[in-house]
């Protein structure tokens, strides 16, 4: 009983990381160096199982992309942000993420599933007008705090200033209602 005990208060206490650890201890212990190690990666792949699924919170979805090295299918979780009726995504580890190195690859094609699949294009948002949407994302995804060196809540100013550092992909869909098979 004990054991369990033990099991669940460590299981919750790191999935709930991104709201109590401070930013740099939480980007030092699963994403030394700017990339995610071997216990993020395993979260990420349970995240992204959940949101294919449709089990997860409807703001979170998983991408899908073709690795532009391997071929293969990828999938990551992704947590949209929405301002004015559009969607977007957010690549809280800047320009030299996997998933966005393979979206521009295969020149922003890609599929979003939350339960069902949506065939969409990623359009790269100009920096100018990431701002409100960087602040908008910060607001929906807790994961995605501790790699912005700014408070959700600071000015759009703020936004503004690091915004050339976080890319923006508007999500225009192509297909969308494809039931998810297993």
């Amino acid at each position: 009983m004990i054991a369990l005990v033990i099991i669940i208060v460590i299981l919750v206490a790191v999935l709930t990381m991104a709201f109590w650890m401070p930013r740099t201890w939480y980007r030092a212990l699963l994403y030394p160096g700017g990339r995610p190690n071997a216990v993020a990666r395993r979260m990420n792949s349970l995240s992204a199982w959940a949101g294919a699924r449709g089990v997860a919170p409807t703001l979170m979805v998983t991408l899908e992309t073709k690795g532009r090295r391997s071929g293969k299918t990828l999938r990551v979780p992704m947590v949209v942000a929405e301002l004015n009726g559009n969607r977007y995504l957010v690549s809280m580890l800047g320009e030299k993420s996997d998933w966005l190195l393979n979206v521009r690859a295969s020149n922003g094609e890609a599929v979003l599933s939350h339960g069902e699949i949506e065939k969409v294009r990623l359009e790269e948002v100009a920096i100018a007008e990431r701002a409100p949407i960087l602040k908008a994302y910060l607001k929906r995804a807790p994961g995605g705090r501790p790699h912005f060196d700014i408070d959700m809540n600071a000015p759009i100013e703020e936004f503004a200033r690091v915004a050339p550092r976080y890319p923006v992909l508007r999500i225009v869909p192509i297909q969308s209602g494809s039931p998810r098979s297993s």
